[in-house]
């Protein structure tokens, strides 16, 4: 007889098919064979946006939990994956892997796992510690540092998004081995421009710079905003959500009539086809918070993967070293107006620097290999059948 294939339970808080490394990892499991049943600790009234973004055969879990924010919605989404991960149990057998996909859900896995002698997985995706609802905040970052310390130890498997958090997380969190890198690179195979951003903004020919991510305080938004208002003949689209949202599209209409868009969030893989219609790909966060300083995020990788040279913020550390070691963009001050408008004329009309640029692109997707990086995921899996 064949034994059933092994099945791991995949947690994330909130809507998981937003997530394009949550997205990544599912795939590939599923791909080499796992079973996999997604919980997503969902706001009542939340929307799964993008349902068929998830492979044939995987089982999705909405684990209510009534809107709000801060500890209380901890404790809540704590509650309601822990009721999950028993129904799942009770359901199809306890599942032989847990798979907590950030912080907010490590708890309730931790205890199931120990519970249902099921081995655990723990990504931390970011420095949970230096969060920016942490900003100001020292109290919320001791409950942050507390949680993850009490809980990531007990983990078979932790993973990180680059060597600068595996570092904090191995000497702070006191772990028995250094955490598995796996940076957000993209699987996207680089492709030309599709003509679908550009006629969702009303088939504009001028040259686009993007951003795309949250709406927050912190990611150089503003900034970015009054530059390209200073260079004649760019658009700038902006794609996403968050709190300035409303914030940002009446600067936008103040500021860039006619240039300027400000676009609701949009699931991964359509994203993926709006991408290569840019010419900058902007990431101008700044290191207000820990969180942020330390980050390589995935628009990084995604704006590499469609060929799009990256404008990147300098006080993102590991971000500004990648961009800079590959020659694949320029590395700026986000509040330096005079800054990001000349490094944006550089980077849309020197042809050049473009080529330069581009040519960088390739040798950062070559550093951050998104084969290599799945490969050492499923290993890291295959450790734990």
């Amino acid at each position: 007889m064949v034994p059933p294939a092994p099945h791991v339970l995949f947690a994330f808080l909130g809507d998981v098919t937003g997530s394009s490394r949550a997205l990544r990892q599912i795939r590939a499991l599923v791909g080499a064979g796992w079973r996999v049943t997604v919980v997503g600790a969902m706001s009542a009234g939340e929307a799964v946006r993008d349902a068929g973004a998830l492979p044939d055969g995987v089982r999705h879990w909405i684990a209510p939990v009534r809107a709000g924010g801060g500890p209380a919605l901890f404790a809540r989404a704590h509650r309601a994956v822990a009721r999950a991960v028993d129904e799942v149990a009770r359901d199809g057998g306890p599942p032989d892997v847990l798979h907590a996909s950030d912080l907010y859900v490590l708890p309730a896995l931790a205890r199931a796992a120990r519970r249902l002698g099921a081995r655990l997985v723990y990504d931390s995706r970011e420095w949970y510690a230096g969060l920016d609802s942490t900003h100001a905040r020292p109290w919320t970052a001791r409950v942050w540092a507390a949680v993850e310390s009490r809980f990531a130890p007990r983990a078979d498997a932790v993973l990180t998004v680059n060597d600068a958090i595996a570092d904090r997380l191995l000497e702070e969190r006191r772990l028995a081995e250094r955490p598995v890198v796996l940076p957000n690179v993209s699987d996207l195979v680089p492709r030309a421009p599709t003509g679908t951003l550009r006629a969702r903004i009303g088939g504009t020919d001028a040259p686009i710079v993007l951003y795309q991510g949250l709406f927050r305080p912190g990611r150089g938004l503003d900034a970015l905003v009054d530059a390209v208002a200073d260079v004649g003949g760019a658009v700038l689209v902006l794609v996403g959500e968050g709190s300035e949202a409303d914030a940002l599209r009446a600067q936008v209409a103040r500021v860039l009539p006619g240039r300027g868009h400000v676009l609701p969030f949009t699931p991964p893989d359509t994203l993926a086809a709006w991408t290569p219609d840019a010419a900058v790909g902007a990431m101008l966060a700044e290191p207000l918070t820990e969180s942020l300083r330390l980050a390589l995020p995935n628009k990084l990788f995604e704006y590499a993967a469609a060929g799009v040279p990256v404008l990147a913020g300098r006080g993102i550390e590991p971000m500004r070293e990648a961009v800079e070691a590959a020659g694949a963009g320029i590395a700026v001050e986000p509040r330096d107006r005079l800054a990001v408008a000349a490094a944006l004329r550089t980077m849309l009309f020197d042809a050049d620097a473009r080529r330069a640029m581009v040519a960088g692109l390739g040798r950062l997707r070559k550093r951050f290999d998104a084969t290599v990086v799945s490969e050492r995921f499923l290993a890291t899996y295959d450790r734990l059948r």
